[in-house]
């Protein structure tokens, strides 16, 4: 399969080129460099023998060599929840990246008559209904009491609530979501959504607000500060983890059966096996680090949300896809990533 990959260079896009090379396929990608420390994965895909060409999916000459594909791996995105309205990105910018530039590339599957896979977010969720689930505090995690028919033990399903507020990133996303799917029925190229939970692996590039997995581990490697925002300070919010490399095995079989199946949409995340909190994960990097002390702040921050973990039931029961890395595996890579490059907070902060 000859395959584009848009923001090829970040942590995600990155690892499916890999991948996918790996199997023998055709990569290409573009990617702007807009995330810090991406341009350090240039060298990498292109060693691996992905065409890579600088550009932005925001702008449509950009786009204008994409030719002869079979699918677009649509992986650029600003995926901060705090985008858009943190002062750093406005919320003019946060659109034109992640709804007009999934359009560009949806108009360049219609031109080469290309799949996509659009990945998308947990984030698409209404956050009243997130926030109104019912959860206590129980060995240092929030658990779920009490099930409905679009939450159980294993988490949300792809029936949840998108009523909004979503956040702005969760809108942009679910924008995107729809208009692949009306791009696929009115001009019959195929088109899978994935909503992914929070990915996490080695080279990851975390921050506060992003790649919590990979910033805190790494932070707490460094010795850096970190501190538990809201809910009491106690780091009782949960979140499960994915590895890129068992997101890649569900894309290959997505990929291969093209306009079968009825299902269009999936959540794709490690589920409740490989769910923690922050007050759980500590206690992973105190083990394997040893103590560090982690500071308090009582006020909320905008869209945290107290429990989010994914069903993949439904990708399970369609494709035979579970994952198979665990969290402890995901840690203990991102642990040895840590010790291997120091400078790597440094590096995701764009210092």
């Amino acid at each position: 399969m000859r395959v584009f990959i848009s923001g090829v260079c970040g942590f995600v896009g990155s690892e499916l080129a890999l991948g996918l090379r790996e199997r023998g396929h055709a990569v290409s990608g573009c990617d702007n460099f807009s995330r810090p420390g991406s341009e350090l994965n240039r060298a990498r895909v292109e060693s691996a023998g992905v065409d890579f060409r600088p550009g932005d999916v925001r702008r449509e000459s950009d786009l204008e060599h994409v030719r002869g594909v079979d699918w677009l791996i649509d992986a650029a995105a600003n995926p901060s929840v705090l985008a858009g309205v943190d002062g750093k990105t406005s919320s003019r910018e946060l659109l034109e990246h992640n709804l007009w530039g999934t359009v560009n590339l949806l108009e360049v599957c219609k031109r080469e008559a290309a799949g996509m896979i659009l990945l998308s977010t947990s984030r698409v969720y209404s956050i009243p209904a997130l926030c109104a689930l019912p959860v206590e505090a129980e060995n240092g995690r929030f658990v779920l009491r009490g099930t409905g028919t679009a939450c159980g033990p294993r988490g949300l399903t792809e029936e949840f609530s998108t009523t909004a507020p979503v956040s702005l990133y969760g809108a942009s996303k679910l924008a995107s979501e729809q208009l692949a799917l009306e791009y696929a029925a009115a001009f019959g190229f195929p088109v899978w959504v994935n909503r992914c939970g929070v990915m996490a692996g080695a080279g990851q590039f975390g921050k506060p607000d992003q790649g919590i997995f990979s910033y805190w581990i790494h932070s707490w490697a460094r010795r850096a500060p970190l501190k538990y925002i809201g809910f009491g300070g106690t780091g009782h919010q949960v979140r499960d983890c994915l590895h890129p490399r068992d997101l890649l095995g569900l894309l290959l079989k997505q990929m291969e059966a093209g306009h079968g199946g009825k299902e269009r949409v999936f959540n794709v995340g490690g589920g409740a096996d490989s769910a923690l909190s922050l007050r759980q994960l500590s206690d992973w990097c105190a083990a394997e680090f040893g103590p560090h002390e982690v500071a308090v702040d009582l006020a909320p921050r905008p869209f945290d949300l107290p429990w989010v973990v994914l069903d993949a039931t439904r990708a399970e029961s369609v494709w035979d896809w579970k994952p198979r890395h665990g969290v402890n595996e995901i840690c203990a890579e991102i642990a040895r990533h840590a010790r291997e490059h120091p400078e790597w907070l440094a590096v995701s902060a764009g210092r």
